[in-house]
């Protein structure tokens, strides 16, 4: 009998956040061409319902929920679903985030808050309750692996987006400590964070605009080739980090936990 490759996922169910459009969408297709059923979540109820449309379409089992990352019982509404209508939960992916560009001295508290609270307490929310259903004796029991996606504004500073990096730089150490706390309580769940680039999505097209709003560029032409010039290899694409999740998501990735898994093009080379 030929042996199951262990970037494979077979198998295995999986919950992608913010899946509406962008990098969730991408990570949602990739998961499932590796052989996971994947339910996909996002606040717009409509783009994700025509996400789930589309992978059906190409095959994929994929089941899609309305969802705010920031309201806690829906959280435990959308994984007690995926649980009982998918037969399991095996992997997670904190993928929904917003971004506001703007000087910090004009930053609203308000502001500063709202990105505060779908990035960081978003991805608290579900690692929580992700926990208590994947951990020996929770509602799926098997263990699992999570992936937060953090950013490269999560490890270092950058003009214009002060909120953002706050939020993602707590993602990072969020991602540490849960990573550390269910090792050593001997759970089974691996946490990872990535770190990506710029990649050619909707928030990074927000991006390149911000800059030319703010005076930071002068055009978007000269805005694009500002960010370009950071990355050796060029601007990703969202595959690139479907590709990576993945692998974080696989077998292939049984002893890695706790570490940033940062994809950027050489940007912080």
């Amino acid at each position: 009998m030929q042996q199951q490759s262990d970037y494979q996922l077979n198998g295995l169910v999986a919950l992608v956040t913010g899946a509406g459009r962008g990098l969730g969408a991408s990570i949602a297709e990739h998961l499932a061409a590796n052989g996971a059923a994947v339910a996909i979540s996002d606040r717009d109820g409509d783009a994700v319902q025509q996400q789930a449309e589309r992978l059906t379409s190409l095959g994929y089992k994929v089941h899609s929920y309305q969802h705010d990352v920031c309201n806690e019982s829906q959280w435990q509404d959308v994984i007690g679903a995926v649980v009982a209508n998918m037969g399991g939960y095996d992997i997670l992916v904190n993928n929904a985030g917003i971004e506001d560009i703007c000087l910090l001295e004009n930053t609203s508290l308000e502001t500063f808050k709202r990105i505060q609270d779908v990035n960081v307490n978003g991805s608290f929310l579900g690692l929580k309750h992700s926990i208590a259903a994947m951990k020996p004796g929770g509602a799926a029991g098997k263990g699992g692996s999570i992936i937060n996606l953090s950013s490269v504004a999560g490890m270092s500073g950058f003009t214009g987006i002060s909120s953002y990096c706050a939020a993602k730089g707590g993602v990072r150490l969020l991602t540490k400590a849960a990573a550390r706390e269910c090792g050593e309580l001997g759970y089974g769940i691996r946490v990872n964070s990535v770190h990506p680039g710029f990649v050619h999505t909707e928030m990074g097209n927000n991006l390149l605009e911000g800059y030319v709003r703010l005076g930071l560029a002068e055009s978007i032409e000269q805005s694009t080739e500002l960010f370009k010039s950071m990355h050796p290899l060029g601007f990703g694409q969202p595959k690139d980090i479907g590709n990576l999740v993945s692998f974080l998501a696989s077998p292939a990735s049984a002893w890695i936990t706790g570490s940033e898994h940062v994809i950027d093009g050489g940007w912080k080379s």
